[in-house]
């Protein structure tokens, strides 16, 4: 199992169902992720708030702007990719992006014991 931490207005789209792609940087950590694998999301702002997510689907790209051709940015909490990638290279400078590529991981969320197999 894989844990991450969101901040608290992507944290609560994600655990709504309203966002199911979770964008960061590829590094090491984020490469260990494989489809099929569960990922342990918690809330930055309350770290109780927890909930489990499948990873149905994983995008990889050099940058965001690249990354938005193969997802629908809806999926990932923003309403145009001009707002998407304006708001993580505020967390993700390109320079990073160079170094590490992108990816985009999809979850499928409040998922069952038995919708785990």
């Amino acid at each position: 199992m894989h844990l991450m931490k969101v901040n608290e207005i992507y944290y609560n789209l994600l655990k709504s169902g309203k966002k199911t792609i979770e964008l960061r940087l590829y590094d090491e950590k984020r490469k260990n992720i494989k489809t099929g694998d569960i990922i342990e999301f918690s809330n930055t702002s309350d770290v109780n708030d927890k909930f489990m997510a499948k990873v149905t689907n994983i995008y990889h790209a050099d940058n965001f702007i690249e990354l938005c051709k193969n997802i629908d940015c809806t999926k990932a909490g923003f309403s145009t990719d001009s707002e998407l990638i304006n708001v993580l290279e505020s967390f993700y400078s390109s320079d990073l992006q160079k170094i590490f590529g992108v990816v985009g991981i999809e979850v499928q969320i409040h998922y069952t014991d038995d919708t785990l197999d």
